[in-house]
């Protein structure tokens, strides 16, 4: 069967992340005053062969893991379809 696997990676909450920052001083240069905060990440899709969900899952987790989020400073959220 085939899954489909959206991986979202996030800067870890404590963490700065500068790309937010510099997007929010351009939003306030564009006169969007009113926005607090501004964090930006990634969105990946992974097109995965398995014989089921779990298997998915666990294939995308590996991905992850092992290259797509740098532990150290990002977290991650996985939907399976």
């Amino acid at each position: 069967m085939m899954f489909t696997a959206e991986i979202k990676v996030m800067p870890l909450k404590e963490l700065l992340d500068p790309q937010g920052k510099a997007v929010m001083g351009g939003l306030g240069n564009l006169g969007l005053k009113n926005i607090e905060d501004v964090r930006i990440g990634k969105h990946i899709i992974l097109q995965i062969e398995a014989t089921s969900e779990d298997d998915a899952l666990s294939t995308a987790e590996e991905a992850a893991n092992k290259l797509l989020a740098n532990q150290v400073m990002e977290e991650y959220s996985i939907r399976i379809s």
